[in-house]
This record gives structure tokens, sequence and C-alpha cells, in this order.
């Protein structure tokens, strides 16, 4: 189970400062929710943990070591991200499995399907034609294909229909809990109370209320929809 830990990070952009001092911890096996009102930083701060960004000062540490030391290939096998949209990048389901795992046997990639509730007959599937919930569950798999330590959940289920969005976040409940370090970035406080166990509050790049989810007033007020 993997730690991060920020220390006085602050970012900038144009003169502005995007996230200001911000120090926290974000729990080992825990699902840690960002949240905050639109423009608060929360996708800039998420960024930072497998260096799509970095901080203009202050430190990023991850199990006790600075990011920039790391292999940044190494670290983003170890923290692997699933965005608002499904991006795939191969012709074939058994392809995009392989992306980032070209040695993953067929009975591996069956067994991953599974775990993020698609069925064995998906494996040999064009990935054209696959419906949005479908895609997010291949990259959600494709992620999952290399072994990270940590998942970067930024709106995962904000450009699907409700149906599908709620297949998704259920299969995300169900990889939660078993060792993985999760953070998410969520407008909805529903979301954030059934998927996260803790919340960072951000307010104009400040953090301005943390701790278990259940005793944050930002989210349990609704203020995250």
């Amino acid at each position: 189970m993997s730690r991060f830990d920020l220390r006085e990070v602050c970012v900038e952009r144009a003169g502005h400062r995007i996230i200001d001092h911000v120090t926290a911890t974000i729990a080992p096996g825990r699902c840690t929710a960002l949240v905050g009102p639109s423009g608060a930083g929360k996708t800039t701060l998420l960024r930072l943990f497998n260096r799509l960004d970095d901080p203009d000062s202050g430190t990023v540490l991850l199990d006790g070591a600075a990011l920039e030391t790391l292999d940044v290939l190494a670290l983003r096998r170890r923290v692997g991200l699933v965005g608002q949209r499904p991006v795939l990048v191969t012709a074939s389901v058994r392809e995009e499995l392989r992306v980032g795992a070209p040695q993953l046997t067929d009975d591996e990639a069956l067994e991953l399907l599974k775990r993020v509730g698609l069925a064995p007959e998906f494996h040999d599937r064009p990935t054209e034609g696959l419906s949005g919930g479908e895609g997010q569950r291949v990259c959600l798999a494709r992620t999952l294909a290399v072994g990270p330590d940590v998942l970067l959940l930024d709106e995962p289920t904000s450009a699907l229909d409700p149906e599908a969005a709620a297949a998704v976040e259920d299969t995300l409940c169900g990889l939660l809990g078993g060792g993985l370090t999760a953070i998410l970035v969520s407008h909805s406080a529903a979301q954030v109370r059934r998927m996260a166990d803790d919340a960072l509050v951000l307010r104009k790049g400040r953090l301005v209320e943390s701790g278990p989810v259940a005793g944050v007033r930002y989210v349990s007020a609704g203020g995250a929809d």
C-alpha cells in the first residue's frame, strides 16, 4: 500500500497561484476524494501525483521518496490514471490490455476483464463500437494490467450515461479496499460518499478542510454536487 505526502506544495500558472501551500497526506489503502468548487485546483493537484504536472515549490513524496527522484515511467506504472473519457489506442480489446503489459497471458487478460465486470467474449472484440461504459472498463482493465499501487480517478463516470456510470462506479467500488490507494476527483457529493474514505476540500487552491468523509462538512452538505 502506497502513501503520498504533500509538503507546502504550490503551483502557479501565468502568475496565478492554482495550488497554494497545500500540506496533506493521502493515506495508504484508502480512497481520498479531492473536492471543492469548480476552479479550486482539484485536477491540477491530481496531476501532480504521476508528474503530469510538477509543483513550482514544495514537495510531493511517494512512500517517503520525492517524486522528482523517481523514474517517471516507473512512477506512472505504479500510479495509474483513469480519466473522464475512455481513450482506446488499439484496434482490439486483446491488444488494448497489452499496451503496458505485452507479456499478459490470455488467462490473465480474462481475469482482468472479470475484475472490471466484462464477459470473457470481450477479449476478442474490436474496440470500435464499444459503448462508453464498456470502453471505460476496458481502460480500467488496461490500467490494472500493469499492477499499479495507486489509481488516480479523474471524474471517471462524468462522461457516461447514468446506467453506464453506475456500472463503472460499482466496478471501482469493488476494486477499492483491496490494498489499492485511490485518489478521486468528483463533483458529485453522492459519489464521494459512496466511494471515498477521506476527503480533502480545496477552495481557490487552498486546503480548507480534510478528514474522513463522514465528518467533512463540505461533502455532507452536498457541496461537491
